[in-house]
């Protein structure tokens, strides 16, 4: 047991690396303009243009790194500093949220996968943690509910685990996009990859935590059962 707290540590430590480093690259290449100037609004409908999709819209929401992309309305959602700034990290992020709208369209299988665990996932959060502090409670009289609420929790994990694909293939469509649509060049295109690719690697510390949690309440119920 002591060896999962280790890990626990060792994965907290390592996220809080990786916020604080996104957090710093984005602060940095929001000051480095794109010499097109096209703000961050632009970026995106460009990309979807560029690639034969009209039916999607731009728009801006409220909020710090809360860009998403909606394929409930298909909405590509960019955050006030993205919306309307024409920096490097504007274009990255507003063209990596475009690249969800690029698979949505073309039906990449990855995506289609996490937009059917969505409606799970959403209702199974609600209750998982009581299930397994209830299962933890009853462990001797009742074992299977905690193995119940393992499995929904899995479900969790493996929606993690199908995220990292989707967003690295996001990334690689954007990345790809800005370079030959000329957004970015040899100046600063390795400011937006390297943006990026911190930004993804808050998705890999996320699915190997809950990876580890996972575990740690398998550990819980297979001494439960010993005993």
């Amino acid at each position: 047991m002591a060896l999962i707290w280790i890990i626990f540590i060792g994965i907290a430590l390592t996220g809080w690396v990786v916020q604080a480093t996104l957090q710093s690259r984005f602060k940095k290449y929001a000051k480095v303009p794109l010499r097109n100037g096209m703000t961050g609004r632009e970026v995106a409908e460009k990309m979807l243009h560029d690639n034969g999709i009209y039916d999607v819209q731009v728009i801006s929401v409220r909020g710090r790194l809360t860009d998403h992309y909606n394929p409930l309305n298909k909405t590509i959602n960019l955050s006030e500093p993205v919306y309307g700034s024409y920096s490097v990290a504007a274009a990255a992020v507003a063209a990596h949220e475009t690249g969800h709208a690029l698979q949505h369209a073309k039906g990449y299988a990855p995506l289609k996968l996490r937009s059917a665990l969505v409606p799970v996932i959403s209702s199974t959060s609600k209750w998982v943690m009581w299930v397994l502090l209830l299962g933890i409670i009853l462990i001797e009289t009742f074992p299977m509910l905690l193995w119940f609420g393992i499995a929904m929790f899995a479900l969790s994990t493996l929606f993690s685990f199908i995220t990292l694909p989707v967003e690295k293939n996001a990334t690689n469509r954007a990345l790809r996009w800005l370079s030959t649509a000329g957004i970015t060049d040899v100046s600063n295109h390795n400011q937006a990859e390297d943006a990026l690719r911190w930004a993804g690697y808050t998705y890999v510390v996320a699915a190997l935590s809950s990876l580890a949690t996972l575990l740690y309440y398998i550990m819980i119920a297979m001494s439960g059962n010993r005993r």
